[in-house]
């Protein structure tokens, strides 16, 4: 004697099998959903510090030329010391008054 039916599923096997198959695809799209949300985050992440580096680096090198700007040239520096101290070996300058034109110079 079989026990159930045979052959196609009832209707109550088919609402099974359409809410198992339902629920499947569902759990499916939401994980593919889930990592798609992720990977977005990730590179909208990314692209925030690349900015955020972009805009320090610009910064940074708006402060050199600022400081290059507001600086004596160092060759010319080097030359004024250069004079000084060939004043100095020459006998025109004393110690003090070297050392003087020196602090002046470097302040």
């Amino acid at each position: 004697m079989p026990i159930g039916r045979v052959g196609r599923p009832g209707l109550v096997g088919t609402m099974a099998r359409t809410a198992v198959i339902a629920g499947t695809a569902q759990a499916v799209a939401g994980g593919t959903a889930h990592r798609q949300q992720q990977r977005w985050a990730n590179q909208q992440a990314q692209e925030d510090q690349a900015a955020l580096e972009a805009q320090q680096m610009a910064q940074m090198q708006a402060q050199l030329q600022a400081q290059a700007a507001a600086a004596p040239p160092a060759d010319d520096l080097m030359s004024k010391l250069q004079q000084l101290a060939d004043l100095k070996n020459a006998g025109v300058l004393s110690d003090a008054e070297f050392a003087a034109a020196k602090a002046k110079l470097l302040a």
